[in-house]
């Protein structure tokens, strides 16, 4: 009996310290993400999991809010994991613009800087390299006129334009608030393992 003991007392230290790793990892470095609803269709469906970059706009100390370094600045396009403004609630949405760019959107449509986002091959809109596949299907929701984002802001929205609380009702995101973002689909109900990059 002592020699279980002892062997549990060698096993015990390691095998916290890989747990307390396991999580400072995901606190800092990387998560996953579930999707709830289907706001942000056709690009994620309800119950995908997602793959979250937490480092990507900056490295936090494990279990606290303090930024030790530096990273790159949110980019329109992305999406990306926050609370809400309005309740608190983990947000998964694209941002669609980024401090100093003015935004318009009008029957689900986006305009930034005075130009038309959308491709001429249906209900798409072109961030650059990203492409989003929008659901229109419940109309375009509330539109924004035009409206300059300060720096240091972002305004995230939802591709499901007709169905998504989104910026459009609790306004802009701190980009200092921005958690991470999602960089592939890992998971799909119905379809097992997948490997969908956003």
């Amino acid at each position: 009996m002592s020699g279980k003991k002892n062997r549990l007392r060698a096993e015990l230290p390691p095998l916290l310290l890989m747990l307390i790793g396991v999580f400072a990892m995901r606190s800092s470095l990387a998560d996953h993400y579930y999707v709830p609803s289907g706001s942000m269709e056709y690009t994620l469906l309800a119950g995908d999991r997602v793959l979250v970059n937490k480092a990507a706009y900056g490295l936090r100390l494990p279990f606290a809010d303090v930024e030790v370094l530096d990273g790159r600045s949110v980019q329109r396009g992305e999406v990306v994991i926050f609370d809400s403004p309005r309740d608190g609630t983990r947000l998964i949405k694209r941002v669609v613009g980024i401090g100093g760019d003015t935004v318009a959107l009008r029957h689900g449509q986006l305009r930034v800087n005075g130009e038309p986002l959308a491709a001429d091959f249906g209900d798409v809109e072109v961030f650059g390299k990203r492409v989003a596949a929008l659901n229109l299907r419940d109309g375009g929701g509330p539109d924004l006129a035009d409206r300059q984002i300060p720096d240091g802001m972002v305004l995230a929205i939802g591709d499901h334009r007709g169905n998504s609380l989104d910026g459009r009702y609790f306004g802009l995101v701190p980009e200092a608030d921005i958690y991470g973002r999602a960089i592939a689909v890992y998971r799909r109900k119905g379809e097992g393992f997948v490997w969908r990059p956003l």
